[in-house]
């Protein structure tokens, strides 16, 4: 079991970095990671998360196939497969698989929840939606219907947060496709849905389709009617590859981590009709000889670093749980060095109050990052067991001091 793997059960953190000097005068703290659940392990966890329902328990997604469910309890000791989606989800490479699972904000009376998944022949992603049983609360209901289909051009870059917003709307992201350098130059194209962030309404359905399209996205009809080519589900683009997103519980806002091509890691806050530049820019710099210098356009990251601190950025959340500690502060980490950040959120702006930990080897590989119901917060740390046995994981809970 992942248990065996732990060398201690708890790790400390040691920062490498303080804020600068125009920081506020309060100190940012320290951070260290527990073992959250001791007796469980999971195949290449991605997501952890809950369903709103009052019930505590926890939900983790894992990338060949399965969604599993357990009471959110340090003792627990088995966790049971929610839904096992294995046949239609194509894991064949890093970046496909399940991705996410997203539950309906009034998931406790209707049981609807939905999925986000990479699919082949031909290679798409899949946003679909399922229905818990009736009988059991702890499994779903055979088969699920498609709500959306993406094709894929190739199979990295997938993206893949799925989230209700505080305004009950779904939102997706998307990447930009995949290869490198963005070659189709989705992410600045307006007619498809790669390089962005989709809002769309899955209560009302259009006819021949899972949903239809809030008449407050950005794009609006009359732009549409003038060219019918515009995807009108947009919510924001210019973006690369969101690897995790999320909502500050507090003040909505939406908070995404994107993944740097050659040389910076972004966070940015997304809004309303929002490009971020991508092709570009990458992060807040130019990209590419031939790129333009007028960035007026594109919206400021609220933070960078640059590929000598990290290589694949994973987003977090704004902390909003009963530590006192971390109230208020952003979190997010990097998946191949293993350093976190913790941040004091700046509005729109920079951020200028940041410190950083360099976990070394002890550190947890940050696949992703999530909330239980009273707004604790989680790592999915992937670990190397043994040679040929896969990745496997273990969940990892955040405390503050």
């Amino acid at each position: 079991m992942i248990s065996s793997l732990i060398l201690s059960s708890l790790f400390a953190l040691t920062a490498d970095s303080k804020a600068n000097a125009h920081s506020e005068p309060t100190a940012l703290p320290s951070v260290r990671l527990e073992p959250a659940f001791a007796s469980l392990d999971f195949q290449r966890p991605v997501q952890i998360t809950h369903a709103g329902d009052g019930s505590d328990r926890l939900f983790v997604v894992e990338q060949p196939g399965r969604v599993m469910v357990f009471p959110n309890s340090p003792d627990v000791k088995k966790a049971e497969v929610f839904i096992d989606l294995t046949d239609p989800v194509n894991d064949a490479t890093n970046e496909e698989g399940l991705l996410s699972v997203a539950f309906h904000p009034n998931y406790k009376e209707n049981g609807r929840f939905f999925v986000y998944y990479s699919a082949g022949d031909p290679r798409r992603s899949v946003i679909a939606e399922g229905k818990a049983s009736e009988d059991n609360p702890n499994r779903a209901r055979p088969g699920l219907q498609v709500v959306l289909e993406q094709p894929q051009p190739a199979w990295n870059h997938n993206g893949s947060t799925l989230l209700f917003g505080p305004d009950g709307m779904l939102y997706a992201s998307f990447g930009d496709g995949g290869a490198a350098g963005d070659p189709w130059n989705n992410a600045q194209d307006t007619t498809n849905l790669l390089g962005s962030v989709i809002r769309i309404d899955v209560d009302n359905k259009e006819a021949g389709r899972g949903y239809s399209i809030p008449a407050d996205n950005p794009i609006t009809m009359e732009q549409h009617r003038q060219n019918p080519k515009l995807r009108r589900e947009l919510w924001a683009w210019g973006l690369r590859n969101v690897w995790r997103m999320s909502f500050d519980r507090t003040t909505g806002e939406l908070w995404a981590g994107d993944v740097g091509q050659n040389k910076w890691e972004e966070v940015s806050i997304l809004r309303k009709g929002g490009n971020y530049g991508w092709k570009v820019r990458e992060g807040a710099h130019r990209f590419g000889r031939n790129s333009t210098k007028n960035t007026e356009a594109f919206v400021e990251p609220v933070f960078e670093y640059n590929h000598k601190k990290g290589l694949s950025i994973t987003g977090g959340h704004v902390y909003r749980g009963p530590q006192s500690a971390l109230q208020g502060l952003y979190m997010c980490g990097d998946y191949v060095t293993r350093r976190l950040w913790i941040m004091r959120p700046n509005g729109m702006n920079p951020v200028e109050d940041v410190r950083e930990f360099d976990l070394g080897r002890d550190g947890a590989f940050v696949a992703s990052f999530g909330e239980d119901e009273a707004g604790e917060m989680y790592i999915c740390d992937h670990v190397r067991a043994n040679p040929g046995s896969g990745v496997r994981g273990r969940i990892l809970k955040v405390v503050g001091r």
